[in-house]
């Protein structure tokens, strides 16, 4: 067994001592049962999991505005609490850490997601390209409908609570999901938000959304318990942008004065669900180092070998793995032993039951006995 992969060495994250580098990033898996609450298999799903340094919960809406996939687990009802909570537990019997993914999708939804099917919410009235997930099928995105201004504040209290609802639940941090073309990101681009009030316009003021939030739900948390998350080279969702470099400079740099448990940024090789060729010019973990004065998370594709470069290289302190612990429950010992992995099965990510879920395999001894 390696124990001087930098993958497996212990961290600090905020408020913790992690025993390990890896990441467990967050999952969008759909299989909550109706009322969005989570059930007994993901309950399993994530205990088996619990080897992760960290384990990210998938995204989790905090409303029912927030829904913008079917199946999708809630942090906003008492049954949700619920549910979360025997995940927690089970979580922290096994010695593991597990955050909260905060989740508002914004635009990305449907009439037929939405409380009295309502049109989508965004910052401005603009509908991204694609097709969205319903429950009746796939169906094209709808023009979504302009948040008012004084709606917004509103929605950075349903983050506060949705953050109060998650320590209640028994989590030991939460993630603020601000990538991948969701509500906070659409805030952040020029290309989704046309606002003319306070929440448009200047870079400074399409951020003003994110600190809001990040304000509020550090009213609860403590800072070294919070992280972000960010996507500045994403076009998920439809996102872009008229300067990139300059809008995530700006954010990344406010960051810092939170004092937050982690930045945690999607490298420019994930688009949408797909990996592609890294140029490695792009706004990822090497580009934001000089910037942030914090720890920083990096996700996006990365093999074993691809992981221990970049923390190497002092790129990240952190790596998040997404496909590989979707198909290895016990990825950490996998890569101690440098075993082989199990494949994962695309066509079981989103939605079904326990197939492609909580079924694939762990090491067994004789596997063991033939790597070391």
């Amino acid at each position: 067994m390696n124990n001087n992969l930098n993958l497996l060495k212990p961290v600090q994250l905020g408020a913790y001592k992690l025993s390990n580098r890896m990441v467990m990033a967050p999952l969008t898996r759909m299989r909550a049962k109706a009322g969005n609450v989570p059930q007994e298999m993901n309950v399993v799903y994530y205990s088996q999991r619990a080897s992760a340094g960290l384990i990210i919960s998938e995204a989790t809406q905090i409303s029912p505005q927030g829904l913008g996939y079917p199946n999708t687990p809630g942090i906003h009802s008492a049954e949700q609490i619920e549910g979360w909570q025997k995940i927690t537990e089970a979580v922290h019997d096994q010695g593991g850490k597990i955050f909260l993914q905060l989740w508002h999708v914004g635009r990305v939804s449907h009439p037929s997601l939405q409380p009295n099917g309502e049109l989508p919410v965004a910052p401005s009235a603009i509908a991204p390209e694609g097709m969205v997930s319903t429950l009746s099928g796939e169906q094209p995105y709808v023009t979504p409908r302009a948040l008012e201004t004084e709606e917004i504040p509103m929605i950075v209290e349903q983050y506060r609570q949705a953050a109060q609802n998650a320590m209640q639940a028994g989590f030991d941090g939460i993630e603020v999901h601000s990538a991948n073309g969701y509500l906070l990101d659409q805030f952040l681009h020029d290309g989704s938000n046309k606002r003319t009030d306070q929440y448009g316009g200047s870079i400074e003021n399409r951020a003003r959304f994110l600190m809001e939030v990040l304000e509020a739900v550090t009213t609860v948390w403590d800072a070294d318990k919070v992280g972000v998350r960010l996507s500045p080279s994403s076009n998920f969702g439809s996102m872009f942008d008229s300067d990139l470099e300059a809008l995530f400079n700006y954010v990344v740099s406010e960051l810092n004065r939170f004092n937050l448990a982690y930045l945690h940024i999607v490298e420019p090789r994930i688009q949408g669900h797909e990996i592609i060729e890294d140029d490695e010019n792009g706004l990822g973990a090497r580009h934001f180092r000089s910037i942030y004065h914090g720890t920083i998370i990096t996700a996006g594709g990365y093999t074993r070998e691809m992981g221990e470069a970049v923390l190497e290289q002092g790129d990240a302190d952190l790596v998040a793995y997404g496909r590989l612990f979707i198909a290895n429950p016990d990825l950490p010992k996998r890569f101690a032993l440098n075993a082989p992995l199990n494949q994962y099965d695309r066509s079981t990510f989103y939605g079904g039951d326990e197939r492609g879920y909580t079924d694939y395999p762990f090491l067994d001894e004789s596997e063991i006995l033939m790597t070391v």
